[in-house]
């Protein structure tokens, strides 16, 4: 997707995709040009924008952070999209992994609980022309039941368990990733659905935000 606004910070771009992700084990072609269309400088407030392409995560209001971009990309290599696939995002934030995964995904739907975060990543991602990601402001850790099942589904924030409903709404062979702990430290963990078996395999620890709501943490 071009970026409508132009994009006058290529070098940095291309710098943090060697640094942080290449030069970190991520492999996936399609994840890398998916880092180098999405301008991550327009998802930052403009305040930030001098660290927007920064080995950290960023503040983006309500006591909520963009992921680490190095995190962003293990989680999207590890859900292994193929391009006619529909993919569930919880957690959309200030849009940017929804950004990513259309680049990537047939279809996205994303959840967001947070009503400021919801109504802004809504309004930049349809100004700047992304036309198949569709939104719900919402309990992310229920799901969209009604648009599953999914091929996919990513959480970008920290669940106490796996959320049994979000498992039941992956399609036959669907890949859930999510990071899976307490409030301090979790695993990144990705479960497979095969028929009424899920397999499930653990990599990194890493720290989120809590997941909140019915199938996560309370408020």
């Amino acid at each position: 997707m071009p970026d409508p606004l132009g994009d006058d910070r290529l070098d940095e771009k291309e710098k943090m995709i060697r640094e942080q992700l290449v030069a970190r084990g991520i492999e996936d072609t399609r994840v890398l040009e998916a880092f180098r269309e999405v301008p991550r400088h327009l998802f930052v407030r403009e305040k930030d924008l001098p660290q927007a392409y920064e080995d950290h995560p960023i503040p983006i209001g309500e006591g909520q952070t963009t992921s680490q971009t190095y995190m962003v990309a293990a989680m999207l290599e590890l859900l292994e999209l193929e391009v006619n696939e529909k993919v569930l995002e919880i957690g959309t934030g200030s849009g940017y992994e929804s950004a990513l995964l259309s680049r990537l995904a047939r279809e996205v739907y994303t959840i967001e609980r947070l009503r400021t975060l919801y109504e802004s990543a809504q309004d930049k991602l349809k100004k700047m022309g992304y036309v198949n990601i569709h939104f719900k402001w919402g309990d992310g850790s229920l799901g969209w039941s009604d648009k599953s099942p999914f091929q996919a589904i990513v959480i970008g924030a920290a669940a106490p368990q796996i959320p049994p409903v979000l498992m039941n709404q992956l399609d036959e062979g669907g890949r859930l990733v999510l990071p899976v702990g307490d409030r301090k430290e979790q695993i990144l963990t990705r479960v497979t659905r095969g028929g009424d078996d899920f397999k499930i395999e653990k990599f990194m620890t890493c720290i989120f935000v809590p997941l909140i709501g019915e199938e996560g943490w309370k408020e």
